[in-house]
């Protein structure tokens, strides 16, 4: 697809605009993964291209793995809750050696959906306009369309026709209503369903998350007492997280996961508060996460926040810079 970064740049903004600004009933952060399926399918994708380019363009933190084999060791339950296509999370299940069934993903079969001719002309067409469009910046504080300036409001308003008057009343719109990304409530559904599952409290839950599809689960355990941690997280993750972290390496996650085994939240909290290399060193957890830490941070340790109002702009600020720095400009300014 022509333009294809740009593309879904735009519509991940449109989401965040739908999902956070408008509050648009029925809509929910992380819809962008079914907007764009009908485009998907224009463009020739299919399960088994899913699969292919989910396992050629796998790009995985450094020390992944080896953060859940340290907090997996704890015998600490993990999960993985992702808006992501099944195609891409079943390439990071065998990549990281995780099982699949500790996983709630974006389930779809695009094969099943057939395109006539005339659609897929038309939605390539759709798609070069939206590939033109500007990607929508949302003032501070906007609650209506009208607080958008009018090129912006003309995205929206344009967007809107794209999505719920043209492509959903072609036979490839079924797809709207068919498919339900894992995003907003349905992550905040998953926390529930696990600690259910597992017979424990939101009290007992670290959720750590990096976008706004996180919001929902964030304040779900928050509000039960649990812990929640933006990873390189962008504004809307920061606003919600007890602690901001900002790391190239993840290994700093699993010595956050076996303070709270030792000293619940709170011990963690204070861990935040005092944070330095020599505070680490003091710490009586795995020995071998211990070093491995260090180690991986011997010229500069990663940056690990209490979130609080007087700090909050900063960290936004910060958070986001370091996201697209690690992620790439582009991958780093979605919602």
């Amino acid at each position: 697809m022509p333009e294809g970064a740009h593309f879904f740049a735009v519509i991940s903004r449109y989401d965040d605009v739908l999902a956070d600004v408008l509050k648009r009933p029925g809509y929910k952060a992380g819809d962008t993964l079914k907007l764009i399926l009908p485009f998907l399918k224009a463009y020739g994708v299919t399960d088994r291209k899913m699969r292919v380019f989910s396992a050629k363009t796998l790009v995985l933190m450094p020390k992944v793995k080896e953060t859940l084999e340290f907090v997996m060791k704890e015998s600490v339950d993990t999960f993985i809750v992702s808006t992501s296509y099944e195609h891409y999370i079943r390439t990071l299940c065998r990549a990281i050696e995780f099982p699949f069934e500790n996983t709630y993903c974006t389930k779809v079969e695009i094969n099943k959906y057939k395109l006539n001719e005339k659609e897929r002309v038309r939605l390539k067409l759709l798609a070069a306009e939206i590939a033109k469009m500007p990607i929508i910046e949302i003032p501070p504080n906007a609650k209506t369309l009208e607080d958008f300036p009018e090129e912006y409001r003309r995205v929206v308003q344009r967007l809107d026709e794209i999505f719920w008057e043209e492509i959903a009343n072609m036979s490839i719109g079924r797809i709207f209503s068919e498919v339900n990304p894992v995003g907003g409530r349905e992550k905040a559904e998953a926390v529930r369903h696990i600690i259910e599952q597992l017979g424990l409290d939101l009290s007992d839950v670290v959720y750590v998350g990096d976008s706004i599809t996180d919001v929902e689960a964030f304040r779900l355990v928050r509000r039960g007492g649990g812990l929640t941690i933006s990873f390189n997280g962008n504004e809307y993750a920061v606003r919600e997280a007890e602690i901001a972290v900002m790391a190239d390496k993840a290994l700093v996650n699993a010595v956050l996961f076996a303070i709270f085994c030792k000293q619940g939240r709170e011990g963690v909290l204070r861990l935040a508060e005092s944070w330095n290399a020599s505070e680490i060193k003091r710490l009586g957890i795995n020995p071998k996460l211990k070093a491995a830490f260090l180690e991986s941070h011997s010229g500069k340790m990663p940056m690990v926040k209490v979130v609080k109002k007087e700090n909050m702009d900063r960290l936004i600020m910060e958070s986001t810079a370091f996201r697209k720095s690690v992620r790439g400009e582009a991958i780093g300014r979605l919602g």
